[in-house]
């Protein structure tokens, strides 16, 4: 009975540790979206720095509470739009301190009859919002206004802090100190962020720019050497970058004749019995001989010309080429599999499919002419999110240095031209290189057809988000494409 109990309570744990890790992966995918990260951020740091100025603002009396709502509306611009117009922590900080020297300058210089109606109460703090003078009121905006101007530091929130001086009545230099340290504080902090987080949450939060290093290409098709290209191209943007080409037979006996050529029998599949066939890998026409040597020809062309280390693996496909590729993946460490683009009665293979269904992220490549280089390449996407920057991600390793990307996003009215743009930025904004970004007003396949053929390369997604009537109604667009003249890369996050 007790054994029985602690059997079930490890099930219980293993179903909890499941579930932690699939509500994990999908907070990091939910979190790769730039407007959720920010979201996030705004939640999170305006009401800490807030609480830590708040937190000094008890010790030190000439750091009035009123300064909050300025400091507190600052801050959420600086947090809300980090890339924007008013991002900048010389403008918030040098705006705040600006609008509080006007402020102090008017109470200080100017007569108080001006300033003030004779109003009840006097002092920090003490003064009724009503007997500020509207004349002391234009001045101090005025003052700002000029000020600001003039050393183009523009800040919305330095209006508040003029006017503040008047109603608190303030005439110690304090005020306008205590400002610029309380703006020092959070634009520090907000510099912090941007710089070490966010400018970096392409290496620090996206999986697809951690991963996908380690790249297994099975040798399919006719032509499966640009994929292969293409595989060992993604794998050397990293350092620990290696492609494995696995080859699948039929049989064990031919596997074992082909690993013993290859001088790697120990690999996926026992080797064959002993009294079974023996290896024939000595016979120059012997088929199975011929193959491992154009493997091993492939592997040498793509260390020399991609610089990335290359092996070769052979399998037993058992009946289930795709059950086997995706193990053979897993047990090769593998967290990227780029296969060779399969068609069946105009659809995609089994295999593919199957591909597609399994616990590896897959690329799909359908080459056209054998190109192995892609200096241009096309991304069009259909909203931000893990795939698009997997995809981005991808097309820039195949472009490189030299090479061009353009991400793209069609719209059917001119009302979305500005939230897609603002999409389009937020997702190449985490990449370095010559990235372009295209809003077109036109239907997505009649844009491909009119503008792929100009580039080497076009990645589009697996659609794989899509509930199954939506399929069904409209194909995925990769399925669309048989006439574009131009090679394809259908990527799946799974």
């Amino acid at each position: 009975m007790f054994d029985r109990f602690r059997a079930r309570l490890r099930d219980v744990l293993a179903r909890l540790r499941r579930i932690e890790r699939r509500e994990l992966r999908e907070f990091r995918r939910w979190i790769e979206a730039t407007n959720n990260l920010i979201h996030l951020s705004v939640l999170v740091f305006v009401p800490l720095l807030i609480a830590v100025v708040t937190a000094l603002s008890n010790v030190v009396p000439q750091l009035s509470y009123l300064l909050f709502p300025p400091l507190a509306a600052g801050t959420y611009m600086l947090f809300a739009d980090p890339e924007g117009e008013y991002a900048s922590p010389v403008r918030f900080v040098g705006g705040l301190t600006a609008g509080a020297f006007c402020g102090w300058a008017a109470l200080t210089l100017a007569p108080q009859g001006v300033l003030f109606n004779g109003g009840a109460g006097g002092g920090a703090g003490g003064g009724a919002v009503g007997s500020v003078s509207p004349v002391g009121a234009a001045l101090a905006v005025f003052l700002t206004g000029a000020a600001t101007w003039a050393l183009d530091i523009e800040e919305p929130a330095a209006y508040s802090t003029a006017l503040l001086a008047l109603v608190t009545r303030t005439t110690s230099i304090e005020y306008v100190v205590s400002i610029a340290l309380s703006s020092l504080l959070v634009a520090g902090a907000f510099l912090l962020w941007r710089e070490q987080f966010y400018e970096r949450r392409a290496r620090i939060l996206y999986e697809s720019v951690k991963g996908d290093d380690h790249v297994l290409v099975p040798m399919r098709g006719e032509r499966p050497e640009p994929t292969a290209m293409l595989g060992a191209r993604l794998a050397a943007a990293h350092d620990a970058g290696k492609v494995i080409l696995l080859d699948l037979v039929s049989s064990r006996a031919a596997a074992a004749a082909e690993r013993a050529h290859l001088g790697d029998d120990s690999l996926h599949h026992p080797r064959a019995p002993a009294d079974g066939p023996p290896p024939t890998a000595g016979r120059e026409d012997d088929p199975v001989a011929r193959q491992a040597t154009e493997l091993e020809q492939r592997a040498g062309r793509i260390e020399t010309r991609i610089g990335v280390p290359c092996e070769v693996v052979v399998a037993v496909d058992g009946g289930n080429p795709a059950t086997t590729t995706l193990r053979a993946a897993r047990e090769a460490n593998c967290d990227l599999i780029a296969a060779p683009y399969e068609e069946y009665y105009g659809g995609l293979s089994t295999y593919v499919r199957r591909l597609f269904r399994g616990d590896v992220d897959v690329v799909v490549h359908r080459s056209v002419a054998g190109r192995t280089r892609w200096r241009s390449v096309m991304v069009p996407i259909r909203r931000a999110g893990d795939v698009a920057h997997e995809m981005v991600d991808f097309a820039v390793r195949l472009a490189g240095q030299t090479g061009h990307v353009s991400v793209s996003h069609c719209i059917d009215s001119e009302q979305h031209r500005r939230p897609a743009e603002g999409m389009l930025a937020d997702v190449v904004e985490a990449f370095s290189g010559p990235i372009e970004t295209r809003v077109a007003r036109a239907d997505l396949l009649e844009f491909l057809a009119d503008t792929a053929p100009a580039y080497d390369l076009l990645i589009v997604g697996a659609s794989r988000d899509r509930s199954t009537a939506s399929r069904l109604v409209s194909p995925p667009t990769f399925e669309r494409l048989q006439d574009v003249e131009t090679d394809v890369l259908v990527v799946d996050r799974n």
